[in-house]
């Protein structure tokens, strides 16, 4: 990897002020500053509330003990302490902000809605002045309408009412949760994609976006609200267990631990091969994934006597061989040690004073555009003097005045070509389609994306089931879609002459695939030396697992974050979704846009190769920092939290109903003790604080099951949130599809499309000056825009269309796969895809 050039980071020159706490608002921050953005965090005199996050870690002797994992978050910033209590601080901090390009403002999360009704730009500004307002996003937990809006939350509880807690774990316990920052780090991705995306159309007018924290945490579990409505989903199944998808385990070997994620037949046959029991690949109990679930208790008890034969390393080159996706499950001290992700420079020194530790990497990598590759956090309030002087001289930045026309999108007149299929990559194509670009969808008609089904039977054909796949039509919305048979020589030169006029190409098939056929980066690039092509195979390009095949459940496997989920007692436990595909389009939609912004400053095009699983490292950012900082991290915590207490998932009355409640304060503590009617825990001193609190979490469970036990999980989240108290349902997707809160916002949106009539439509989770961001088309049906674009973009004669119809490099109906012909169009090994068929939850 090419070291970072000061020169040439893709966000100098950027001043951002981030204003408010939390990991949500602190990660957008952070992808800010280590790109090279002047970021100006703002804390109030005490200190952001997780500088006390642990693992702690005293920046220097005599000093008392900080956050570790606020210092990673906040790498490369400038710290600036303020009382917004005070008139001369809040004037101070409006000329500040005005000052600023763009504002990232998570007040809201605190202070509630009503702390965005005076923007900070305003403070302390002269009457009757019409300064064109900084861009920027405001960070809310439910956004800004609907009937959870004023409801007080955490991470957690916001995570629980997504949908995105309910699927995992245990069928007869709690379900998991896992730690908040997850949820920031998928809020703050999101944040800083529409910031930088406003900045790229700044001169279309300023741009306010508000985000909502609990739409984003939905994202990660987006595909199981397609299989709610192709009936395709199933109740929670156990630690481990996805749908029709099995076995997808994570089993112990002589010396660690190994991830297995089986999906076809021809990989179940090899994970048969590979233990000695070949017979076992060829009997019709096993054959599909829903005849393997079936006798899941029988090969789970099969792998686990079979697979403590063998150490890690044995089992995952013997499964590698057998073209089963397989990869080592490591521990923190295992993964710092990984020579794949060394090699890329996946982890990163970082300052807190004098004492410095590892932490990841962010994974968009642009060479010498950035990231930096690691930095120094503040200290608190160490650049205000600075700021309250010479930081007050940079000029008030030019604004474009509102754009005149409604609708109008910051990323209108760009052009993607969109050779992705799955999750991960169509998931980020259409996040560059949500915000305004010309997104051109390529399948072919022998090979269309997968998501649209693989079960090739007649009836697959006949009846079109290719175009009914609701998890396909969620993730491809807003897309041109066109086919091109890339393995024939006029479906390549048309290819390149899409590529010749776009301004980025975004790839998820496997490594091998592209150059075989003649149209990787080196390609392209003779074509367009400006295109920006981003790649995202598993482990990225060019290293010794570039081919290891991998889902998106693989992806969790091997970042190592099933070891530190779950209870202490049970196994390593992987999530219920497909983590690595969201997380993979999250990631790889910022990087494309940090591309596309150094393209136009510079004309120069790049590839960008994006490792997957790095995009997964930064959700062990509290595990992998503590064991860089103290050489261990503790076992399993089940649903307790490192802070906050009481915090956990509680049972309901109802048929497995639950409740998240997350205490993140004394006050709301006191709140919680007067609705449980518990005077004796509210006098108790031992449990005014939370360290106390933490001491007896066990005891205080039993408290509050008791009295959750006799009520339904939205009646206890009803009376919690009058009483200020932090509590979430915890939703089904079922549930979530009918979710009061998101139909009043018009998130989910009914529409049309051929062949399926109406389906309920996800939208965006942000939205643009309060008003929601337009659908300008549902999900394209196979080819349906071919003639229109090549008419348009490459001026193909009727007669042309019709000749490349007859010769079958274009086409409207799927056709089934010739004999013996090499499967190009696919992705079918080393690339991250989703951890189940389109028939799986």
């Amino acid at each position: 990897m090419q070291e970072p050039d000061m020169a040439q980071l893709a966000l100098k020159g950027l001043r951002v002020l981030e204003v408010g706490g939390g990991a949500a608002v602190a990660y957008a921050g952070k992808l800010f500053a280590d790109f090279g953005a002047e970021v100006i965090k703002v804390e109030p005199p005490q200190g952001d509330a997780w500088r006390q996050m642990p693992p702690l870690v005293a920046p220097q002797d005599g000093m008392a003990p900080e956050s570790a994992l606020f210092a990673w978050l906040n790498t490369n910033k400038r710290s600036v302490a303020a009382d917004a209590a005070q008139p001369a601080d809040r004037a101070w901090l409006g000329t500040l902000a005005r000052s600023c390009d763009l504002v990232l403002d998570a007040r809201a999360l605190a202070q509630g809605l009503a702390a965005l009704q005076q923007p900070l730009w305003t403070w302390g500004q002269a009457a009757g002045a019409a300064t064109p307002p900084p861009m920027g996003v405001d960070f809310t937990w439910f956004g800004d309408s609907g009937p959870y809006k004023d409801f007080a939350a955490t991470d957690a509880t916001c995570r629980a009412l997504a949908g995105a807690v309910h699927g995992s774990g245990p069928v007869e316990g709690a379900p998991h949760m896992p730690h908040d920052v997850h949820t920031g780090i998928v809020a703050g991705l999101g944040a800083f994609t529409v910031a930088v995306a406003a900045w790229m159309g700044r001169s279309q007018g300023s741009r306010r976006y508000v985000l909502s924290v609990q739409e984003a945490a939905f994202s990660v579990v987006e595909m199981e609200a397609g299989l709610v409505q192709d009936k395709a989903h199933a109740p929670r199944l156990g630690v481990n267990r996805f749908c029709t998808t099995h076995p997808a385990s994570i089993l112990q070997t002589s010396d660690g631990w190994i991830g297995i994620f089986t999906n076809t037949l021809a990989q179940w046959a090899g994970l048969c091969d590979a233990i000695g029991r070949p017979e076992l690949g060829s009997d019709p109990r096993f054959f599909s994934g829903p005849d393997r679930m079936a006798h899941a208790d029988l090969i789970d008890a099969l792998l686990k006597d079979v697979f403590p034969s063998r150490s890690t390393q044995e089992w995952f080159a013997l499964l590698t061989a057998n073209k089963h996706p397989a990869v080592i499950v490591p521990t923190m001290a295992q993964l710092l040690e990984q020579a794949v992700h060394r090699e890329r420079k996946a982890f990163v020194p970082v300052q807190l004073g004098a004492a410095q530790f590892e932490g990841p990497v962010l994974p968009q990598r642009l060479d010498a555009a950035g990231p930096l590759l690691g930095g120094r956090a503040p200290l608190l309030g160490a650049d205000s003097a600075h700021y309250r002087a010479a930081g007050l001289q940079r000029a008030v930045p030019e604004r474009a005045a509102a754009a005149a026309a409604a609708g109008q999108l910051p990323l209108a007149g760009l052009r993607v070509v969109d050779l992705t299929m799955g999750w991960a990559g169509p998931f980020a194509s259409r996040m560059l389609a949500d915000l305004g670009a010309e997104v051109i969808k390529v399948e072919s008609a022998s090979y269309p994306d997968w998501w649209r089904g693989t079960n090739y039977t007649e009836e697959f054909y006949r009846d079109r089931l290719y175009e009914k796949k609701s998890n396909f039509n969620l993730m491809n919305r807003g897309k041109f879609g066109i086919t091109l048979d890339l393995t024939q020589a006029e479906g390549k030169r048309l290819l390149k002459e899409l590529v010749h006029g776009a301004d980025a190409v975004v790839e998820n098939y496997s490594a091998e695939v592209l150059p075989k056929l003649g149209l990787d980066y080196a390609a392209l690039r003779q074509v367009n030396p400006r295109v920006v092509m981003l790649s995202m195979p598993a482990f990225g390009l060019d290293n010794a697992w570039s081919n290891t095949r991998a889902y998106g459940g693989t992806l969790e496997q091997a970042s190592g974050l099933p070891l530190y989920t779950g209870h202490a007692d049970g196994p390593p436990a992987m999530t219920s979704y497909a983590y690595g595909d969201p997380m993979g389009g999250f990631n790889a939609s910022a990087a494309l846009l940090l591309g596309l912004l150094v393209q136009q400053a510079t004309g120069q095009g790049r590839h960008i190769n994006m490792s997957q699983v790095e995009g997964m490292l930064p959700l062990t950012a509290p595990f992998l920092i503590e064991q860089s900082l103290t050489g261990s991290v503790p076992e399993r915590q089940g649903n307790r939290h490192a802070v906050h207490a009481p915090h956990g998932c509680y049972r309901c009355a109802g048929d497995d109903a639950w409740l998240v409640l997350s205490v993140a304060d004394d006050a709301q503590w006191q709140a919680l003790c007067r609705l449980l009617g518990r005077a004796d825990w509210a006098a108790d001193a031992t449990l005014a604080h939370a360290a106390g609190r933490r001491a007896r979490q066990a005891e205080l469970d039993a408290g509050i099951t008791q009295w959750t036990l006799g009520r339904s999980d939205d009646d206890a989240m009803q009376a919690l949130q009058q009483a200020a108290v932090p509590a979430g349902a915890v939703r089904t997707l079922g549930q979530l599809l009918q979710d009061p809160h998101l139909q009043q916002r018009a998130f989910w949106r009914t529409v049309e499309r051929p062949y399926v009539g109406s389906y309920i439509s996800s939208t965006t989770i942000f939205r643009q000056d309060g008003r929601p961001m337009p659908m300008p088309r549902v999900a394209p049906t196979l080819g349906e825009h071919t003639h229109a674009v090549l008419q348009r973009l490459l001026q193909l004669t009727p007669e042309q269309l019709q000749a490349l119809e007859a010769s079958g490099v274009i086409g409207t109906e799927a056709r089934a796969k010739a004999p013996g012909k090499a499967a190009a169009n696919t992705a079918p090994s080393g690339q991250a895809r989703p951890a189940k068929p389109a028939v799986c939850g």
